[in-house]
């Protein structure tokens, strides 16, 4: 009696192509909820920087006359900046201010005009920069000026949204220097009518996202452009001057 033994049957090539494709599916619903869940977890830590950048800003309010400072920069980005520090200036805060980051088309002549100020507080303690084009620029132009005359404490005005960031790059720029913040406020940020602006909302997250990435470029020590004119353009730098 002859004995033969069982053989399994191979497996048949449309049960192979549909144990792949399960397979393959599995993979991709495991990838797709990996990629969900890190999806939500990045905008919840998003969501919860964005608020609380603006709990920050909305806790920064000038009060009153600053203390002792050897000088003011204001950042360029609204005339409403450059009317407040010029205030500062003619009430006797600082012995001289810097309006860094003006366009080289607006005149010092223009300046007094839109602003109101005596023609002796430009002609005697006012600085115009022409270099910066954004808020490194604005911290390399402020950085040769105070290397210049050798300031210590600096009195810094700018929006409140925009301060962060502002010293922030100020503090790269010159580490050696005292920084005193004196924000400019447009809105009341304790209150949630911002939330409902869409111009609001706008401007805080572009800045917030500004502001993140300032930090991790700061953190990993990546390089960035100077931010300033004449880097650009290639072109001699404009010095911070009234002419």
């Amino acid at each position: 009696m002859s004995m033969e033994s069982a053989q399994p049957s191979p497996a048949r090539p449309e049960a192979a192509k549909t144990d792949a494709i399960h397979r393959l599916r599995r993979v991709g619903h495991h990838g797709l909820r990996i990629f969900t869940i890190a999806a939500i977890v990045g905008i919840t830590l998003a969501a919860m920087g964005f608020f609380r950048f603006t709990d920050t800003i909305a806790d920064l309010k000038a009060s009153g006359v600053p203390e002792e400072v050897d000088a003011i920069v204001a950042l360029t980005g609204g005339y409403q900046r450059v009317d407040q520090a010029l205030a500062l200036l003619e009430q006797g805060v600082g012995k001289r201010l810097l309006i860094s980051g003006v366009n080289p088309s607006t005149t010092s002549a223009a300046l007094r005009r839109a602003t109101g100020t005596k023609s002796a507080t430009f002609n005697c303690c006012v600085d115009i920069g022409y270099e910066a084009l954004d808020t490194i620029g604005n911290a390399n132009e402020t950085a040769s000026w105070i290397r210049q005359r050798g300031y210590e404490r600096i009195l810094v005005v700018t929006n409140n949204y925009h301060m962060p960031r502002s010293l922030l790059e100020l503090s790269q720029a010159s580490p050696d220097v005292t920084f005193v913040a004196y924000p400019v406020t447009h809105a009341d940020l304790k209150t949630e009518a911002w939330l409902s602006d869409p111009v609001a909302l706008r401007t805080l997250f572009t800045e917030y996202a500004k502001y993140s990435l300032a930090r991790l470029r700061n953190w990993t020590g990546a390089k960035t452009a100077s931010g300033l004119r004449a880097d650009v353009t290639a072109q001699r730098p404009i010095t911070a001057t009234l002419n």
